[in-house]
């Protein structure tokens, strides 16, 4: 069996967001090169990568001279500064990185750096929608969010299922769900039968869509 190759990760930007991400990344065992202007936050990121820059300008010389163009992904962190966000996501593409990624906190900077041809990712935003939809629902656990208003959406199953069969909650013809695992203790099983019946604390991992799980959940 090959062994996986390592991934070069490049974080611009040391707030709570790009530090706790880059600490994530270099405890993976993979290498990160870490960009920030605090010299505080650097000190602290070299426990956990070599490769960890004071940077004052984020000029393409001076990410340049970093070695930012020798990673395979960048991350950039700096939202709040949409400016230096905007320009620091350019010079980054520019430089044939082939995965960028940035930070957004609203719709219009996110248009932008889409349009420059980064993945924008919306942080305040994603755990705002998590948190209401656990205060919103009381069997929703987590989900994770795909293309075209699908989810993939963990589920705790009600006392009222317990004792019924997959095939009585009429999942897939009724709210056109797949469950695609149940865990049950400490086993996760991906081949669901329709005659499987459903355990106390059993969580199920259905993938549909954002409406027709949201139906499922309110039914329950």
């Amino acid at each position: 069996m090959k062994k996986k190759q390592s991934v070069a990760y490049g974080v611009i930007g040391l707030g709570r967001f790009g530090e706790a991400l880059a600490v994530m990344l270099a405890n993976s065992g993979n290498e990160v090169i870490v960009v920030d202007r605090d010299e505080n936050k650097i000190k602290e990121m070299r426990q956990y990568t070599e490769y960890a820059f004071v940077a004052d300008n984020l000029s393409t010389e001076t990410l340049k001279e970093i070695g930012i163009q020798n990673c395979d992904v960048v991350i950039i962190c700096i939202g709040e500064k949409v400016d230096v966000s905007i320009l620091t996501t350019m010079s980054v593409i520019e430089m044939g990185v082939p995965r960028v990624i940035s930070k957004a906190l609203s719709a219009e900077q996110g248009a932008v750096l889409k349009k420059l041809g980064a993945e924008v990712v919306y942080p305040e935003r994603d755990m705002a929608i998590r948190l209401g939809k656990k205060l919103l629902s009381s069997n929703f656990l987590d989900y994770v969010s795909l293309f075209n208003s699908v989810e993939i959406r963990q589920i705790q199953i009600p006392d009222s299922l317990v004792g019924c069969c997959v095939e009585d909650t009429e999942i897939r013809q009724k709210y056109h769900l797949n469950i695609i695992a149940i865990e049950s203790g400490e086993e996760t099983s991906i081949e669901v039968s329709p005659s499987y019946r459903f355990k106390e604390n059993d969580i199920i991992v259905v993938i549909g869509k954002i409406d027709n799980i949201d139906a499922f959940e309110n039914a329950l």
